[in-house]
């Protein structure tokens, strides 16, 4: 086993997350969330949550991480440059979901019976798939991850909710990850007008697996709120306006929001 993935083996829950944040190397970190989920599946990991999270996971030198504000424009979808730069972006984002998957089993996990950590677990082993298949794509076209800037924006919303699981729960998979439902399938339509049906299959196969991480999010939101005796939509509503900067903006997929559990009551309300 190779020094990457051997600390997920052994020890606790809690220095299995750390471990996966604090790895910069992108094929090192989805090694050791694999193996991570695969550990405790087997039951080699403790359910023990003994180190404190880092405030930031570590990050390889490449991509350049800039403002969301300083992003060069992608350009139409029709070129192999936009087409690159788009799959690039959103394989940072799967990046990152390795860590927000992971950071919030660490530094949640010990407020849920252990099937939360069941079910993040499968998560962050998803989002590491997701990074690999977008990466390998990238390739495929001549570049890979790293070969252009990306926005730090994502990370700002585990800071933002670093000290409260239900906030975490309602912005990560219930806002942001809810909006890839709403976004992927006109994306995946640009893709297929370009000739690259490769590229629009991948983004289909991920977006089934965000309709369960949807899910995933919705569940135990509503698993929390209900032990708070809290109306679980009006809790949301709440949240999403302390904490989230910016917009619900529709149009919505209401057909995949659904199907993850997240109705039009918690989202509606507050859509511009």
């Amino acid at each position: 086993m190779s020094a990457s993935i051997a600390p997920a083996s052994k020890g606790s829950v809690g220095a299995a997350c750390v471990h996966v944040l604090s790895t910069p190397d992108p094929v090192a970190k989805l090694m050791a969330a694999r193996a991570a989920a695969h550990h405790w599946r087997l039951g080699r990991l403790a359910h023990r949550f003994d180190l404190g999270m880092p405030d930031r996971p570590a990050r390889p030198e490449k991509p350049e991480l800039l403002p969301p504000g300083q992003m060069p424009r992608r350009g139409r979808i029709g070129s192999d440059r936009a087409r690159i730069a788009m799959l690039h972006a959103l394989a940072h984002i799967e990046f990152v979901a390795i860590d927000l998957a992971f950071d919030l089993i660490g530094r949640f996990g010990a407020e849920f019976p252990p099937e939360f950590t069941d079910e993040w677990m499968r998560v962050g082993a998803d989002e590491a798939m997701h990074f690999a298949l977008l990466d390998r794509r990238l390739r495929q076209l001549g570049s890979h991850y790293g070969a252009l800037p990306a926005h730090d924006g994502l990370w700002q919303a585990a800071t933002e909710t670093a000290h409260d699981a239900l906030a975490r729960l309602a912005i990560v998979p219930m806002v942001l990850e809810a909006r890839a439902l709403d976004i992927t399938p006109a994306t995946m339509e640009r893709f297929e007008g370009a000739g690259d049906a490769v590229s629009a299959r991948l983004l289909q196969r991920i977006m089934t697996d965000e309709i369960r991480h949807v899910a995933a999010g919705t569940r135990w939101f509503g698993h929390a709120t209900k032990r708070l005796g809290v109306d679980p939509a009006n809790h949301y509503q709440i949240l999403v306006k302390r904490h989230f900067r910016g917009a619900l903006k529709p149009p919505f997929n209401d057909s995949a929001r659904r199907q993850a559990g997240l109705t039009r009551e918690f989202y509606s309300p507050l859509a511009q």
